[in-house]
């Protein structure tokens, strides 16, 4: 099973890797030269070349090293302190975005909700009071243009900043975002949600519902699918994945699309892991694990 993860491997287990193979590059090493004492044979060897100083070679050749070491120390410290200032500035992008969001879907609620409310009162009394057919008419296409209106433009304040989630919670959150995705695009829905979630930040909430909704965007523009299941328990640590009967991907070939680099640098800011894989049934799964006491 092919799995593509969109986050690195976490630095220190890098680190404690690429240690264990130096000590057991150098300790082999050790071995080699003592058994077959290559010292001796080099000097002997270099016996001749003494004018080129050629003995003195396995010295700077320490010195080399140790002083690449130190380079390679510094250059390291200088890549953490840069990684660091990356998430730090990423999460503030978020934080700006969610608050752009929810300020804009205030403004579309206060003026636009109102403003096709309006004329569908309007629309109503004039279907009421006229006498011709086509006023009539005419009234009655104002009334159903403005509730279409109305309906798409609930449609994008849910998508900017979902009010289920900051009123009812994650899980009723969830379940509103597949019954629209369901509805919206044909393709059926099927939930799996643990119920016993403990309360969690509201950063890990948005984190959750964010990318489930990527996910299941990528679905209906990509994955070609009939059906996708959604499942979020909360035993070891909180896990959500969303898996689909589509064409899948190849992971050859495939880039990740900027939807799925935030959704990744969403679950990095909070500690934890977003990957891509295929499914048994030859779709694709997607899954994010995150540590219940996560904080960005």
């Amino acid at each position: 099973m092919t799995t593509r993860s969109l986050a690195p491997r976490p630095a220190v287990a890098h680190s404690r890797s690429d240690l264990r193979w130096l000590a057991t590059v150098t300790l082999l090493t050790w071995w080699l030269a003592a058994t077959f004492e290559w010292q001796e044979q080099l000097t002997r060897a270099t016996a001749r070349w003494e004018v080129l100083q050629l003995d003195e070679l396995p010295l700077v050749l320490v010195v080399l090293g140790l002083g690449l070491a130190w380079f390679g120390w510094r250059r390291q410290r200088e890549t953490a302190a840069l990684l660091a200032r990356n998430q730090a500035l990423a999460r503030q992008l978020i934080e700006v975005q969610e608050r752009e969001r929810k300020a804009l879907a205030r403004e579309l609620h206060d003026e636009l909700a109102q403003d096709c409310t309006a004329i569908r009162i309007e629309a109503s009394i004039l279907r009421r009071a006229v006498e011709g057919e086509a006023l009539r008419a005419a009234a009655l296409r104002a009334s159903d243009s403005a509730l279409h209106l109305l309906d798409r433009l609930r449609g994008l304040l849910r998508r900017l900043r979902p009010a289920e989630l900051d009123e009812l919670g994650l899980l009723a959150a969830l379940q509103s975002l597949a019954t629209a995705h369901q509805l919206r695009t044909g393709i059926r829905c099927q939930l799996a949600l643990d119920s016993a979630c403990p309360a969690l930040s509201a950063e890990i909430e948005m984190a959750v519902y964010r990318v489930a909704q990527e996910a299941l965007s990528n679905v209906a523009r990509h994955a070609e699918a009939r059906c996708v299941q959604l499942a979020l328990s909360c035993r070891e640590g909180l896990a959500l994945t969303v898996e689909d009967d589509g064409r899948g991907f190849d992971p050859a070939a495939r880039t990740p699309g900027l939807g799925l680099l935030g959704a990744a640098e969403r679950a990095a800011l909070l500690g934890g892991r977003l990957e891509t894989r295929r499914a048994a049934s030859g779709g694709t799964v997607l899954s994010m694990t995150l540590p219940l006491g996560a904080t960005p």
